[in-house]
């Protein structure tokens, strides 16, 4: 007696609206490109590490500055980066931040080292608060953007602590 074909199936192949899912369900991009990098294999190890873009320094818009309510004293800093899982450039940021609102080790940590914004700072339980997310490239991305995200990371107090714009690359939904 002949049974029935077993057929293989692979995996759905990933969507946007399931990339974003992912990204909605973090206040960290970091944390949401671990959690993608890992359920769908793309490297031996899930860590994503942040390569600083050199010379790439801008001085923030006005609307950065004013979104950011700085005091007197504070001044803001930018930190440019590639964000890879293996070989694969998931997302291009740019992220203004404060850093008088961060430790010494917390700004130390941002100058010198390949972690991410959002690992480097968790201590100070911050919360995403989502100003606009484009399909496709806006601001300064990269052509292959397929999501163009622009945010506020706030302190538990409410006070900002930065603004980013990130530009999610093709990369995620390739095979």
């Amino acid at each position: 007696m002949m049974g029935s074909p077993i057929s293989a199936t692979s995996p759905a192949p990933p969507t946007l609206d399931a990339f974003e899912a992912v990204l909605g369900r973090h206040d960290s991009a970091t944390l949401a490109l671990e959690e993608w990098c890992r359920s769908r294999g793309l490297a031996a190890s899930p860590r994503i590490a942040a390569k600083l873009v050199e010379g790439q320094e801008q001085a923030p818009a006005a609307e950065i500055e004013e979104a950011l309510k700085l005091t007197p004293d504070e001044r803001i800093v930018m930190r440019n980066v590639h964000l890879s899982c293996g070989a694969r450039v998931l997302s291009v940021a740019w992220n203004w931040y404060v850093p008088q609102r961060l430790t010494p080790q917390m700004n130390e940590q941002l100058r010198t080292t390949d972690i991410p914004f959002g690992k480097a700072v968790a201590d100070v339980k911050f919360r995403r608060r989502t100003l606009s997310t484009v399909p496709g490239p806006a601001f300064n991305c990269p052509l292959e953007t397929i999501s163009t995200h622009r945010a506020m990371l706030m302190l538990p107090d409410g006070r900002p602590l930065a603004y980013l714009v990130e530009c999610y690359t093709a990369a995620n939904l390739a095979p």
